[in-house]
Parts: structure tokens; C-alpha cells; sequence
């Protein structure tokens, strides 16, 4: 892992194949030998992407398991030419899940690549968004957030937390786990993940005249007795939870331990195959976890293939579903690529546009399908839903695959147009 995460040094180029850096969004660009344009980030044989991520934070077992699968991706693509003659670089930093790192580390990232194929979490986000804008740096965010598509230079691949809800909930009332008028809580972080995980319960609690209690934990709680003691006092009848790994095993635990053992449905960040071998491994049978991505474990050829180069590569973390994910958002940056360099234009003008010009993208159905051309609107509405399995590689199973809920399908983005 330190071989392949460790930061690499600036590379001294010829001021005339390279660019400065990009102060309030201007980009010094220039046509390369062979009639493409070129900017921030290229040379003529190599094109750097950056990867913002948390590897030592509350997240640091998914961003983790992303970064693996960006790498695996990369060395993929370059064996089999990489794109417009030149190869892939990631430019690796740890911002640990600290908004005040993030903004140390973004200025001495940021004029040297071309866009950032992963930048981990809400906060963050929120730190950088006027940046991304000012310096038109499109962002693939390892957050999925509905609020982050205001805005025009991020690129979630994936649904939202929002729907991702949307569709979780629908899941357990067809499997009549929950009925129309029932309690349930939502337990959820404070913050942009916690409230937009929230917005999406709101909007099915309305169309379904759920009973729902909000319940909102900062990011540092670790134990949730109390809160589903509250809920268990509420009659709930299921908890949903956009919270940290560490608050769903401790809400898990409680589930159990108080006798409520209700349904448990996450959003995609809150579970991490580690809470198998923690005190909450045994409570864990009423979680579901919902998201746009396979599970590692994933029964289909491009997960399989994926799952045996991470072996290969010697990688000592324990997979997770963030390989495959990071694998398939990396695989969606190399389609945009490939449209800006058909567009003979590699500056992040060019990626910019070339994004909005990728109505699919090809990741072996790592990620449901994919539509960038939709301002403001998720990119998928569909999930898969998964429950953990120690006995699965990555730690989860599928119990529902692919599937689009028509509350999910005819709900309202925050900046949809």
C-alpha cells in the first residue's frame, strides 16, 4: 500500500507542454504536436488525475477500497494504451476526513491535474465547492449527496442519498417489512449526508403517511442505545440510518440487544465489512444497505475479474464494496476521456464538456446505468439492495438486484431542471 498510495513528486516539465496552476479558473492551454489541446494536468505522454481521498478517517475502509479499485483501473487502462498516446497518474493524498486538511492539501494538488476521480466525503465537498467551481476541475465525489449537483463540475457516479432512500424504503414495504402509516426513525448524521439521506425518508414518509422520527447525531457519538431506546418507546417499525460504519454497528447492537428487531436500512456509506468481526456482528442480520454499486462479492464476470486482480495485487486491506465502485467510477472517467480526446480537447474545458456529452459508460454493470446529460438530475435512480454475509468476500451479499422504485423514478431533485 505505500507503494502504490504514497504521494508522487511534482514532475518538472517544459513550460510550453504544461500548464500553471489555475487561479480563479484560468487555464493556460496549448495545442500539443499532435492537434489536441491541452491544459492543467497534461503533458504529451501523461494525463494526472487526482484522488482527494480519506484513509485514515471515519470512512477510511471504503475510500480505501475506491482508491484500490481507481489503481487497478489505471493500470488497466494503460496497459491497453491509455488514451490520446498518453498514460494515466494518480496523484494520491490523504485528507483523513478533515475539512481544514482538505483545504492545506487542495492548492498543492489542484494545478497539477487534469480532475479528481475521487474526493471522499460531504465535508470535504462542502469545503471545496466554490474551488471546484473557480478552477472548473470536474469531480467525481466519493459522496452522494442530490445537493452537490448545483453543482456543474461534479460527476456522481451513482444515485444519491436521497433516492437511494426513496428506493431502500419501497424495498421493505414490497417485502412487507413496513406498511403505509407505520413509525419508523431516521438516525442520521449531521450534515450534508445526514440530510440528504433524511430528505429522501421525508418524501416517501409523505407519500406513504409514515409516522417519522428524526433523530440527528453528530459524527463523533459512537454509542446509539439511548437513541434506539427512544425509538423502541416510538413503536418503529423499521430504523434508517445515513450515519458512520462505527454508529450502524452500535444502532445494530441496540436493535437487538433491546428486543426491538426492526428492519435496519442504510445508505451505502454506512456499512463496512469490518463490523463483522466486531461485538455487533450477531445483530447485524436486520441490516440492509442500499446503493448503485455491486457488492464485491458479486456474481457477475467484470466483478469477478476485478476481485482477482485486487488478489494479485497483494492489497493487505480486506476488500470491500468500494473496490468494484472505484474500479467503475474510474472506468466512467476513462469514457469521458475518450470523447475529449475524439474532441481533440484534454483541457478541463474539454473534460467538462465531454462529461455533459456522456449519456453511457461502459463498467461491466459494476454501476447501473449511467445519464450525465440531465442537469441537476441523478445520473441513476436504481440500486441494488445487499445485507452483510461474512461468509461473502467484501463482506455483503445481494438479496435484490437492480431495480428503480416509481416513487424514486418521479421524485424531484433539489437542482433537477
Amino acid at each position: 500500500m505505500k507503494r502504490l498510495l504514497t504521494v508522487t513528486l511534482a514532475l518538472v516539465l517544459p513550460l510550453s507542454l504544461t500548464a500553471c496552476s489555475t487561479k480563479g479558473g484560468a487555464e493556460t492551454n496549448t495545442s500539443s504536436a499532435d492537434g489536441v489541446q491541452t491544459g492543467v494536468g497534461v503533458t504529451g505522454d501523461q494525463i494526472t488525475l487526482g484522488v482527494m481521498a480519506d484513509l485514515s478517517g471515519a470512512f477510511k475502509s471504503l475510500s480505501t477500497g475506491i482508491t484500490h479499485g481507481n489503481e487497478l483501473w489505471a493500470k488497466d487502462f494503460n496497459a491497453a494504451g491509455g488514451v490520446c498516446g498518453r498514460q494515466v497518474k494518480l496523484e494520491v493524498v490523504d485528507h483523513g476526513y478533515k475539512a481544514d486538511t482538505a483545504k492545506t492539501l487542495y492548492p498543492q494538488i489542484e494545478p497539477k491535474v487534469l480532475g479528481f476521480v475521487q474526493l471522499t466525503g460531504s465535508p470535504i465537498m462542502a469545503a471545496l465547492g466554490k474551488n471546484i467551481v473557480a478552477d472548473k476541475v470536474t469531480t467525481t465525489p466519493a459522496s452522494w449527496s442530490s445537493e452537490l449537483l448545483g453543482n456543474p463540475y461534479v460527476m456522481i457516479v451513482g444515485t444519491t442519498y436521497d433516492v437511494e432512500m426513496i428506493d431502500g424504503l419501497s424495498y421493505l414495504q414490497e417485502k412487507g417489512m413496513i406498511k403505509d402509516g407505520d413509525s419508523v426513525g431516521h438516525i442520521y448524521v449531521d450534515g450534508e449526508y445526514g440530510a440528504n439521506g433524511l430528505r429522501g425518508s421525508k418524501y416517501y414518509a409523505e407519500q406513504h403517511k409514515l409516522n417519522l422520527s428524526e433523530v440527528k447525531i453528530t459524527s463523533t457519538d459512537t454509542d446509539l442505545t439511548n437513541v434506539v431506546t427512544g425509538l423502541k418507546g416510538k413503536g418503529v417499525k423499521a430504523i434508517l440510518l445515513t450515519t458512520t460504519p462505527k454508529q450502524t454497528g452500535s444502532a445494530a447492537a441496540a436493535n437487538k440487544a433491546l428486543g426491538l428487531n426492526v428492519p435496519i436500512l442504510g445508505n451505502n456509506p454506512s456499512f463496512d465489512p469490518v463490523l463483522l468481526q466486531s461485538p455487533a456482528a450477531n445483530a447485524l442480520d436486520k441490516l440492509y444497505i442500499v446503493a448503485s454499486t455491486v457488492p464485491y462479492s458479486a456474481d457477475i464476470p467484470k466483478a469477478k475479474e476485478i476481485a482477482q486482480k485486487y488478489q494479485s495485487a497483494g492489497y493487505k486491506e480486506p476488500p470491500n464494496a468500494g473496490v468494484p465502485y472505484g474500479y467503475a467510477v474510474a472506468e466512467v472517467w476513462g469514457s469521458v476521456l475518450k470523447k475529449a480526446c475524439d474532441n481533440k480537447d484534454l483541457t478541463r474545458d474539454g473534460i467538462h464538456k465531454a462529461m455533459q456529452q456522456t449519456t453511457s459508460a461502459d463498467t461491466g454493470n459494476l454501476v447501473a446505468p449511467l445519464d450525465f446529460t440531465k442537469s441537476g438530475s441523478p445520473a441513476t435512480r436504481q440500486v441494488y439492495v445487499a445485507q452483510p454475509d461474512a461468509s461473502a468476500a467484501g463482506g455483503t451479499k445481494y438479496v435484490q438486484q437492480l431495480f428503480e422504485a416509481d416513487l424514486a423514478k418521479n421524485y424531484k431533485a433539489p437542482h433537477q431542471q
